[in-house]
């Protein structure tokens, strides 16, 4: 094996301050730079932002942390042109929160009484993955099913 292998490198246990287990998370990290996060979620605050998972100066899970007064349609979300939530290819879930995956991110949105609102809504994007690749879609539920209950527990929900 090459030093430079991804699969050598190692994925953090906590991601955007939520613990996940890497062997979740390695799929989707392709690149063989070193990780480090560039985080502007303030839990307590509750306020709108953006946690990027960065190799070297790229992306590789970017993840944005939004709190509203409603919720939120996924679909439009997903469809649309912006940069922070768009989804290519995005599909309904069969998971315990209203959860959409797509061949490129997720979005996922919750009950979540906090400062924020009374929903939490999780965008992911893995920008390293090309928007006709398919083979990661099952990669990215995956993560989605552990990562989206697993930050609902540090948001300290109260519930709807």
């Amino acid at each position: 094996m090459s030093c430079d292998d991804p699969a050598n490198h190692e994925i953090p246990k906590a991601i955007c301050g939520t613990r996940v287990d890497p062997s979740v998370s390695r799929p989707l990290v392709t690149s063989d730079e070193e990780l480090h996060e560039y985080n502007l979620v303030d839990r307590s605050a509750a306020i709108t932002a953006p946690c990027v998972l960065l190799s070297g100066h790229d992306p590789v899970l970017d993840l944005g942390f939004s709190w509203d007064p409603g919720p939120t349609d996924l679909m439009y979300l997903a469809q649309g042109t912006g940069s922070v939530s768009h989804v290519t290819d995005p599909h309904a879930i069969d998971f315990a929160y209203k959860t959409i995956v797509g061949t490129d991110g997720a979005i996922s949105i919750a009950p979540c009484q906090t400062n924020g609102g009374k929903y939490f809504t999780l965008t992911l994007q893995v920008p390293q993955i090309g928007l006709m690749d398919h083979t990661h879609r099952k990669d990215i539920e995956k993560f989605m099913r552990a990562y989206f209950p697993a930050t609902l527990k540090t948001l300290g929900c109260k519930g709807p």
